[in-house]
């Protein structure tokens, strides 16, 4: 339930965030497609991989990392554990 709650309040705050895009391409609402793999552990989906794709390209992961508001989602360890299935190399920022 904590878990339910924790991903709820991730949604709002990507949908409250939304307008505010950090930069051009940085979408933090395109990180909705891995809320079950990062707060589960689940396996990732093609969406969630290719949504992940497309924001490490422009750095977004990074800016992510760096945020308060997202630190503790794209932190954690299923979050590191998600952008691995992905094939994608874990930023060092």
């Amino acid at each position: 339930m904590v878990k339910w709650v924790a991903a709820m309040e991730m949604l709002l705050l990507v949908a409250a965030t939304a307008v505010v895009v950090a930069a051009a391409q940085c979408d933090p609402e395109q990180l909705s497609a891995c809320v079950s793999p990062i707060f589960y552990g689940t396996a990732p989906s093609e969406s969630c991989c290719s949504n992940l794709r497309a924001q490490q390209k422009e750095g977004c992961l990074c800016q992510y990392a760096k945020d308060p508001t997202y630190a503790s989602y794209v932190n954690n360890t299923n979050a590191r554990k998600t952008i691995a299935a992905c094939g994608i190399p874990i930023p060092s920022c």
